[in-house]
């Protein structure tokens, strides 16, 4: 098995990169003809890619009966949509049906983390794309979640995550046991999803997993090993209710009196900069423009009132300052999409952003490095009406790819776009089907 980085990711990933890494599986096998059957799908579908990227001055449309990805939104609209339509055609996978509740089969579904729970529960009901024949599969899920592992065995005020590796570890050495498909790749078509802070950490409990593992990360740091040939970023998304369609929409530019705003608290490497440099005590805190606080006041102590004061003012704000917290991630940056505000990332580039394989972050969102953030207003005033009104347009646009529905997942939704990300992953990885000599 070898990870060949073919030119389709090749274009849209990592530039004119030739890197290949080889990983030797551990066991000796005959040739294996469902999986030669397997590859040479994928290899179809490669091809159908490449021809996509080679016309793209010659294309017309694909057919599609629901959306047809056009526009500066994306890295290659034409690509991407072949892409696509080759993965709904294609792309199955396997959930392992090992593992107990909480830890396994269960996340949360409200909260910063919601995008775990949301997901494992899709993906384990999406008929449509899981298998129940893991000799069938392209990819496997590991269906396991850190946030609950923290509740139910991290032991508060600890520091110790011992335990949650060990469970993990100890998950990985039943799959392998039990299964042939973990040995025959070294991990490399498998998956794991995680939106914790400590996801990372945790997939350190075992080699494979975190050096040829799929890691669908929400803390994608590539200055901490997120590699983004393999992983997968995840969008951090806070859902509230049920009710997401009532989370979406805004008013236009024109009645949106602020440029740019943040709320949140003052802990990371980021944040503490742009607090001291716009938030209160700054000497720049009553700036009609820029409005930056640690927290926003509630009325009578009540937290629902804070959450409305700090959508009304995501509503209100042309640009949504997102910078990330203890980790690079932040849920604003999809609060940010949902509510029609220019998305302004602030980091210093090691955050790979959510999707960025497919979209062209460019043309919706501004980066400002965090030396930069004294000039902050300088650089998003410098946004001519005209442009923002683009980009305004553009967030409104690709908001359909970080939506999460109360019911089944929608095509070209958040869920199929993270396992757009997965499938694009496998066509990077050829497993050979014949005997290891």
């Amino acid at each position: 098995m070898s990870y060949l980085l073919d030119p389709f990711l090749l274009l849209l990933l990592q530039g004119n990169s030739d890197e290949v890494i080889r990983a030797t599986p551990q066991v000796q096998r005959s040739s294996d003809i469902k999986l030669e059957r397997l590859e040479l799908g994928l290899a179809k579908a490669r091809s159908a890619i490449m021809e996509a990227i080679r016309n793209k001055d010659k294309r017309s449309p694909l057919p599609d009966k629901d959306y047809v990805p056009m526009g500066p939104i994306y890295r290659n609209a034409h690509a991407f949509h072949r892409s696509y339509l080759e993965m709904e055609k294609q792309l199955k996978v396997y959930v392992y049906e090992e593992g107990e509740p909480p830890v396994f089969h269960d996340g949360p579904c409200r909260s910063i983390y919601s995008t775990e729970g949301r997901f494992i529960h899709a993906m384990e009901t999406a008929t449509r794309l899981r298998t129940s024949d893991p000799s069938q599969a392209h990819v496997f899920f590991l269906p396991f979640s850190v946030v609950k592992m923290v509740k139910t065995i991290y032991e508060p005020g600890s520091h110790d995550m011992a335990p949650l590796k060990r469970t993990v570890a100890d998950y990985l050495r039943v799959i392998s046991d039990k299964y042939p498909f973990w040995n025959r790749s070294a991990g490399a078509d498998h998956f794991m999803l995680s939106c914790h802070d400590w996801g990372p950490y945790v997939s350190s409990a075992n080699a494979e997993l975190f050096g040829n593992s799929i890691r669908v990360l929400c803390n994608a740091n590539t200055s901490e090993g997120f590699d983004l040939a393999k992983d997968v970023s995840l969008p951090e998304i806070n859902l509230r209710s049920d009710a997401v369609e009532r989370q979406v929409g805004g008013p236009s530019a024109s009645r949106r009196p602020f440029l740019a705003f943040f709320a949140g608290g003052n802990h990371g490497p980021v944040r503490p900069a742009l607090l001291a440099h716009w938030g209160p005590g700054s000497g720049r805190e009553d700036d009609p423009d820029v409005r930056v606080s640690e927290y926003l006041p509630t009325r009578g102590g009540r937290a629902g009132a804070s959450a409305a004061a700090y959508t009304d003012m995501m509503r209100r704000s042309r640009f949504c300052l997102c910078p990330g917290g203890y980790e690079v991630a932040s849920p604003r940056l999809a609060e940010a999409v949902y509510l029609e505000c220019v998305p302004v990332v602030v980091d210093d580039g090691e955050y790979a952003l959510p999707f960025a394989d497919v979209l062209n972050w460019d043309a919706f969102a501004v980066r400002v490095r965090v030396a930069d953030v004294p000039r902050i207003k300088e650089i998003l005033s410098a946004v001519s009406p005209r442009q923002y009104i683009r980009m305004q347009r553009r967030v409104r646009m690709v908001r359909r790819h970080f939506m999460v529905h109360g019911g089944p997942p929608r095509r070209y939704d958040a869920f199929h776009m993270i396992l757009h990300s997965v499938w694009l992953r496998r066509l990077n990885v050829r497993i050979d089907a014949h005997a290891q000599g």
